[in-house]
């Protein structure tokens, strides 16, 4: 840690702090005593995905766009094939629907349950990492670590393995298990559900901060059905559109300080992810879900930032008993796939990403080739909303040391478990303090 201060600035440097996914800085500026900016810099190199997709094959995508994340594959891989399928007129039904729910539930798991026990409930205890918190928590840790697990293997039965799954494809995968490779999963699973009712009741006993903001929740809304691959778009503020009506509503801008771009909607901020999932789309969760949620004692619509440890381990709950249902109920579908019968045009898709809806739009040629490609990952459309929480809670951590501080910041940032890439992890503070 480094510090520097004259009459007018304080500066506080934290370099490679885990647990917040990528390289970030945050710089604030203080004139007597206000917050007056409040800037989240985000400073990684451009990756150019969408520029490598030009030019290559519809079919190639789902291998490119899971390159983007190593936590969230399936996610980038799902919103991917939507949108090309729609292109085509390719619908995915039955089994192989409820295969890519699955596969879906796999990648909440894995992803949920490395954010809550790994990243940020180190936080709310008071350990710099998973390791230290072990020594104290070893049960507790090794119980994370297990139920990590048991996402991992659901991804690498369906996905063919773990990270950057392999049998994703327009019009459904390259192999589809067989009930009897689910039916092998269920112990495990039966297990995980136990252990996902005990996360969410571990969680809920944290001491939350008071911390109640206005939130615009975005999310997909189906009819009848927890949100995963499809369903309407819509908010808290009565929106409710399609995939293809997206970009007439939300809108990226580039802040000059950052390599993010900063998506809004009508020009404002709006949360996306497991609390504006939970918020919008309660009435969907299993009825132990909606039992054991409703037993923590908070109160709908969810409010508080730090409450999105909560709502992340309702959806491990949720995502376990869906995987479990659909094994139930599973009979191999005829064929792995669908035909795909190519044509020319442009096809939107949006699903929800571990954090968040995730957009992606294509323009293919009748040869198949993608002409262009847009993608809109739920980190860009948190950014904002991240920076406005922060101007919101730093009057309560201005007067304390640095490394308090600049913790406080990080605490709040790590609510939203951004994933700003897959690469070193820092965060700079730095506080003007401006006449």
């Amino acid at each position: 840690m480094s510090e520097s201060k004259d009459h007018n600035t304080r500066t506080i440097s934290v370099g490679m702090i885990a647990r917040v996914e990528g390289e970030g800085a945050l710089r604030v500026s203080v004139k007597e005593g206000v917050v007056q900016d409040v800037e989240l810099r985000i400073f990684e190199p451009p990756r150019f995905f969408e520029a490598f997709l030009v030019g290559r094959h519809y079919d190639e995508a789902p291998d490119i766009v899971a390159r983007i994340c190593g936590i969230c594959p399936v996610a980038y891989q799902m919103s991917a094939v939507h949108a090309l399928e729609q292109i085509f007129s390719v619908r995915m039904e039955g089994a192989l629907r409820d295969l890519r729910r699955m596969l879906y539930c796999g990648e909440w798991i894995e992803s949920h349950t490395l954010h809550v026990y790994m990243l940020h409930a180190p936080d709310f205890l008071g350990y710099a990492s998973a390791i230290a918190m072990a020594k104290d928590y070893p049960e507790i840790v090794t119980r994370g670590l297990r139920l990590k697990k048991a996402g991992n293997a659901l991804m690498t039965l369906l996905g063919g393995r773990s990270v950057h799954p392999v049998s994703v494809k327009v019009g459904g995968f390259s192999r589809v298990p067989l009930r009897s490779e689910l039916e092998a999963l269920k112990e495990e699973l039966l297990w995980a559900r136990e252990a996902a009712v005990e996360t969410v009741r571990w969680v809920a006993g944290f001491d939350f901060p008071d911390f109640a903001q206005d939130y615009t929740c975005v999310a997909l809304r189906p009819s009848d059905e927890y949100p995963f691959n499809e369903g309407s778009i819509g908010s808290s503020g009565g929106l409710n559109i399609s995939a293809g009506e997206f970009e007439q509503h939300f809108r990226e801008e580039q802040a000059p300080y950052s390599t993010a771009l900063q998506c809004r909607l009508n020009g404002a901020s709006y949360l996306v992810g497991p609390m504006a999932r939970v918020n919008l789309n309660h009435g969907h969760l299993s009825p132990l879900g909606k039992q054991v949620l409703a037993d923590t004692g908070l109160s709908l619509p969810l409010r508080n930032p730090f409450h999105a440890i909560v709502a992340r381990s309702v959806e491990i709950l949720y995502a376990i008993e869906e995987t479990l249902r659909i094994i139930d109920s599973y009979e191999p579908p005829p064929s792995p796939s669908v035909p795909v019968a190519v044509r020319a045009g442009i096809g939107m898709g949006c699903t929800e990403a571990p954090r968040g809806i995730l957009y992606h739009r294509y323009r293919v040629d009748d040869d198949g080739l993608i002409r262009e490609a847009k993608i809109i990952p739920p980190t860009s459309q948190n950014q904002r909303r991240i920076e406005e929480d922060l101007r919101a809670y730093l009057p309560r951590v201005l007067d304390l040391s640095n490394e308090q501080a600049a913790l406080g910041c990080e605490t709040v940032i790590r609510c939203y478990d951004p994933c700003i890439s897959c690469a070193t992890h820092f965060l700079n503070l730095d506080v003007q303090h401006l006449r």
